[in-house]
């Protein structure tokens, strides 16, 4: 397991929007090469993930993100899978190494569930490589039906029908996400500034 650092708050969970796809872009570039390939499938280049990021906010595509002090972390990407009232999605999700096994992608699978729901999506596809155990159990906690073929498995999940109490969830979550991120940013900045007044002693 990787060591993520004692101060280190809990993740803030919420929306990307089209805006912050350089956000999206250098998580991924962070990932390192077997992240790169768990998320991808195979080894990725640089450029890859730049395209790949330019083309992520499309049409219909939901990308939400767990950020640690204003940095994005990890991320899930849905994909509708036809154009117009898609009843089906394909999810996505990336961990960086010192992130991983620390519950990033529950929390994330989580608020999947619920916006695909929301959004009319009655199946999830995930598909992952065979080795990768972690995002299997994930995927298992949410009662999802695994089939194995060769190196890859494909999760499939059903999402229930939406309510409006599903809807209100949903718009507390993303609330309670985006006054997180603003708590964040403030800790930060506040941060910058310690280092600007206290500067580092200089060396003997």
């Amino acid at each position: 397991m990787h060591a993520v650092p004692h101060d280190t708050a809990p993740p803030v969970i919420r929306r990307l929007w089209p805006g912050e796809g350089p956000r999206l872009r250098d998580h991924l570039l962070r990932l390192d090469a077997e992240s790169r390939r768990t998320r991808f499938g195979s080894t990725v280049s640089d450029a890859f993930i730049v395209h790949h990021a330019e083309r992520a906010f499309t049409a219909g595509a939901v990308m939400l993100g767990a950020f640690v002090d204003g940095d994005l972390r990890a991320a899930a990407e849905i994909y509708p899978l036809t154009a117009l009232l898609a009843s089906e999605a394909e999810a996505a999700f990336s961990v960086e190494t010192a992130y991983q096994n620390h519950g990033f992608g529950t929390l994330l699978m989580a608020r999947v569930v619920l916006a695909a729901r929301n959004r009319g999506i009655r199946t999830l596809q995930m598909n992952c490589l065979a080795y990768n155990r972690p995002m299997q159990q994930v995927a298992r906690k949410f009662d999802a039906v695994l089939a194995f073929d060769s190196d890859w498995v494909v999760a499939e999940l059903k999402a229930p029908f939406p309510t409006v109490f599903s809807m209100a969830e949903e718009a507390d979550a993303e609330a309670r996400g985006v006054a997180g991120a603003i708590v964040q940013a403030q800790r930060a900045a506040a941060g910058r500034m310690m280092r600007v007044l206290l500067p580092e002693p200089a060396a003997a």
